[in-house]
């Protein structure tokens, strides 16, 4: 007598991935690489432990469609981000996972062809490849941890995560962000819910075991040690959360819950109501608030391309504008490369002042 079959009744296939191991040794982080990530992330604790007076701007294209693009962004950023180093630590957005609320294009590892032929093995080889161009060119990379695998594939190569406004309620997150090798940021729920980010920053301090893969992509119990480098990222809820009483009640908490007060703002999403013309202006209330005293505020974030606004995604590829998002619409370089160099002549005295403060 045989009985139905109770498992994998939704599962049309299963198609073999290569290993983290594999893949990192195909796409391999050198010496002098390895040494360069090491050092970003060195820095960003320091920004965050407040012995380096610097901010840090987080800033890049709303997500990566297109690797040649993206790399001639990262070269124009390096340049810029030398031209403000004494006051600003400019770390790249390089986004390859995108969550939705319903459905769309899930970023550049999911479906690099942006086609729904889904080769997400081709995509994290690709996406790897990115990230070791990004190294080899000085420039740290920052990015969103959604799928728990991807960290095996890519953390060797990433300075800063950020646990996004979705998913930092999921336990999973949490207990992946505890285990991550870099400081994470938890932005608040899309509603703006801060207390949700502040409970996920306590959670990930600690340790925890969980279910995961290793190099060789087995599955294995995790044991992490716990992350003590998480903080905030306010990205508006319901309305922006960038003014300063929402930044003083964000302190309030953080200071109740034995957290340091370490702010980042991000200017995009919910804080600029999702209206790139409005990012500088977040940018620049929040470089004002710095100047007038703030010093909680110790990051800004920027979604910027080569071509401003965004572009759908159309069923002839060539027809794509050439540095132009296909996710959330994003300023322009030129806008870009302005607001951050004349903020960070005009923060400078500001943040003297900070180190001042810090050392009386």
């Amino acid at each position: 007598m045989s009985f139905p079959s109770t498992e994998n009744l939704n599962i049309a296939s299963f198609e073999a991935m290569p290993s983290p191991r594999e893949l990192h040794e195909r796409i391999t982080l050198d010496d002098a690489g390895a040494k360069f990530v090491a050092e970003a992330r060195a820095t960003l604790c320091r920004v965050l432990d407040r012995s380096d007076p610097r901010l840090l701007v987080i800033v890049g294209p709303c997500s990566i469609h297109d690797p040649a693009a993206g790399l001639e962004y990262a070269r124009r950023l390096r340049a810029l981000a030398d031209a403000v180093k004494e006051h600003f630590y400019v770390v790249m957005r390089v986004y390859f996972e995108k969550p939705r609320t319903v459905t769309g294009w899930k970023g550049f590892i999911n479906d690099p062809h942006m086609d729904d032929s889904f080769h997400i093995e081709e995509g994290m080889e690709r996406a790897r490849r990115f990230l070791v161009d990004l190294a080899a060119l000085g420039l740290p990379a920052a990015t969103e941890a959604l799928d728990p695998a991807a960290p095996q594939y890519l953390g060797d190569l990433i300075a800063w995560y950020a646990i996004g406004a979705r998913t930092s309620e999921s336990q999973t997150h949490r207990e992946m962000a505890s285990g991550l090798s870099a400081p994470v940021g938890f932005k608040n729920a899309t509603d703006g819910n801060i207390g949700i980010a502040i409970n996920a920053i306590r959670s990930a301090r600690g340790p925890h075991t969980f279910l995961g893969i290793t190099a060789d992509g087995t599955q294995a119990i995790v044991r992490t040690r716990g992350n003590a480098y998480g903080h905030i990222v306010l990205r508006g809820g319901q309305s922006p959360n960038y003014d300063t009483a929402q930044v003083s009640l964000t302190e309030q908490e953080l200071t109740q819950a034995g957290l340091s007060a370490n702010l980042v703002i991000d200017c995009a999403h919910a804080n600029s109501l999702k209206k790139p013309e409005l990012q500088p202006l977040v940018f620049r209330d929040c470089i004002h608030q710095i100047i007038e005293g703030n010093r909680s505020i110790v990051g800004l974030m920027l979604e910027s391309n080569i071509v401003p606004g965004n572009q759908p995604i159309p069923e002839d590829k060539s027809r794509l504008v050439y540095g132009c998002s296909v996710t959330d619409p994003c300023i322009g370089w030129e806008t870009t490369e302005k607001l951050i160099r004349e903020s960070a002549a005009a923060v400078a005295p500001a943040l003297r002042e900070r180190v001042a403060g810090a050392e009386g």
